[in-house]
């Protein structure tokens, strides 16, 4: 019996170890993103204004997505021919 509890009790101490390692690299790992200007964040990334298209953007993308759509339908009527 009285082995039992030595090989828990090393056990029990390996864990401990191996948490403070892993907090050692956790706190490393934070320390290095926060270094390297990517820390975690919370909130939205976007801190400035909100990008905003021109009328005439819009339209283009408008008049492309129209054509796209065209070619679709007009590659359904001739599968259907």
């Amino acid at each position: 019996m009285n082995h039992f509890r030595k090989i828990l009790r090393e056990l029990t101490k390996q864990r401990d170890r191996a948490r403070a390692d892993a907090e050692r690299l956790d706190r490393a790992i934070q320390a290095l993103s926060e270094a390297a200007g990517r820390g975690r964040r919370k909130g939205p990334r976007r801190v400035g204004k909100k990008r905003h298209m021109s009328v005439a953007a819009r339209k283009r993308i408008a008049a492309a997505q129209r054509a796209r759509w065209a070619r679709v339908r007009a590659e359904k009527l001739k599968a259907r021919a």
